[in-house]
């Protein structure tokens, strides 16, 4: 197969697959990202070695190429631990490709702090991991480059040693020059504001591990709060955006007849599923009909999901209801927010709406199913008695989160706020009325409804009532003392 031919197959194309590169073969095995006819990044084997090839077609392949290039040798040429560019070409009319050494088992620092991130607040294993980081970049602005879409993935260890790699978004000032002090902050900007906003009281701690690569600036803590919580409001616009579009994410058809969403990565699991959603919901688990929804626990390949169907009762209810955004709609919208803000809740999988014209009728949401307790059936023991600590605190930290975004839930009942055990947090569920405030005022009076509304699931002459009421945290002037 030509370079050229490869655009043409579109986001999966049929491995393994042979390409003629400048007159020798690379064989394409495995695919590790996509950017249907533009960038596929793959292993390869070349010259009887293992590679990873970036191969760069369609009409912007050169621009692209060139851009990999540069950046790859301008991290070669600083001295920096960057995989050793093998081979690279540009082929008119067909598109690019550039060859690096494949570091086989390399795990990135993502994955690293991936495992971390379930632990309490700044753990050793945490501390480690954005240490190695925070040298890295510092070591990069030192000698006068940055990252445009710096992020832990961008980070290797291997052998010992933590590898740059993605020469594509390498930018620089001045070759060997330390970088500015606006562009240091802008992209640290960028970096902590990918990571929990918890940490965000250990920037000053977290900034040692930094300066001890590169301490030609001071960095005002002020400035970087700034610029972190300006690239996390951007990042967040950007994801919901997404959330609505056909693109990497996102499987995404949306028309006049229709509305239907998928993660991308779980699609081939739910197309059995879609195929007739209603009979697998009366064939499931009902946990709640009839009315305004139905909610119902089925099985795709084995896995347990959960399917809320939003159903349109009378005329009178549809009339309400068919020029306006789902329920299903809002509570995919929300669920997805929750999900980047790092607020535990089932992961929304497909969101799908029956429209006639544009106007909206019956509609679908599938999520992951959480399988544990309510904290009304987990805590029915600690009426009188303190409940586990590591749960109290786990409450701490979802009370916390939501002051800290200004979320209110809307349904703040017991039922609704699930424990899950493969993260050690409390979940939360039934999404319809959850809403992000700008409003420091209207989300103060949410928030006072939402803290009341829960607290009323247990007896106020209890002693589990006195505690929460003690322990969850209040907004001034919305709370009695």
């Amino acid at each position: 197969m030509r370079l050229n031919e490869l655009g043409q197959t579109g986001r999966s194309p049929e491995l393994p697959l042979t390409l003629d590169v400048d007159g020798e073969s690379l064989a394409l095995e495995r695919l590790l990202r996509v950017l249907p006819g533009q960038r596929y990044v793959g292993v390869a084997r070349w010259q009887g070695r293992r590679v990873l090839a970036k191969l760069l077609v369609g009409g912007k392949s050169q621009r692209h190429f060139q851009r990999e290039l540069e950046g790859a040798e301008l991290m070669a040429r600083q001295g920096l631990v960057t995989p050793e560019l093998l081979a690279h070409g540009v082929s008119e009319g067909q598109g690019g490709w550039l060859l690096f050494d494949y570091l086989d088992g390399a795990q990135s620092l993502w994955s690293a702090w991936d495992q971390a991130a379930r632990e309490p607040v700044l753990t050793d294993a945490q501390q480690a991991v954005l240490a190695e980081a925070l040298g890295a970049i510092g070591q990069m602005h030192a000698q006068g480059l940055w990252q445009d879409d710096l992020h832990l993935d961008n980070l290797l260890q291997y052998a010992g040693r933590l590898y740059l790699i993605d020469g594509g978004g390498v930018r620089c000032e001045t070759p060997g020059q330390p970088l500015s002090r606006a562009r240091v902050l802008e992209n640290l900007g960028v970096f902590f504001a990918q990571l929990p906003a918890e940490l965000d009281p250990y920037l000053e701690e977290l900034l040692i591990h930094y300066l001890l690569a590169n301490g030609e600036h001071a960095l005002p803590l002020e400035l970087l709060q700034a610029e972190i919580a300006r690239v996390r409001r951007w990042r967040l616009s950007d994801y919901l955006k997404k959330t609505a579009r056909d693109c990497s994410l996102f499987a995404a058809h949306v028309g006049a007849f229709g509305l239907r969403v998928l993660r991308r990565e779980c699609e081939p699991e739910l197309q059995p599923l879609l195929v007739d959603l209603d009979a697998r919901i009366e064939a499931g688990h009902i946990y709640k009909t009839g009315g305004a929804a139905t909610v119902a626990r089925v099985e795709s390949n084995g896995r347990p999901l959960v399917v809320k169907r939003y159903n349109v009762k009378s005329l009178w209810h549809w009339l309400k209801r068919f020029w306006r955004p789902s329920r299903a709609w809002h509570s995919w919208r929300e669920g997805n927010r929750l999900q980047l803000l790092g607020i535990p809740t089932p992961r929304p999988l497909a969101v799908i709406e029956q429209r006639w014209c544009w106007l909206r009728g019956r509609a679908y949401l599938i999520t992951d199913y959480c399988g544990g307790q309510d904290i009304i059936a987990r805590f029915e023991a600690y009426k009188q008695v303190t409940p586990p600590e590591t749960e109290l605190l786990a409450l701490d930290r979802l009370f916390a989160a939501l002051l800290r975004e200004r979320i209110s839930h809307g349904d703040f009942k017991g039922h609704n706020l699930f424990w899950d055990d493969t993260q050690g947090a409390w979940s939360l569920i039934d999404l319809d009325a959850l809403r992000q405030h700008r409003s420091a005022r209207s989300f103060a009076r949410a928030y006072a409804r939402d803290r009341a509304r829960f607290l009323r699931n247990w007896s106020a002459d209890s002693a589990l009532y006195r505690l929460l009421d003690q322990r969850l945290p209040q907004v001034p002037d919305t709370c009695p003392n």
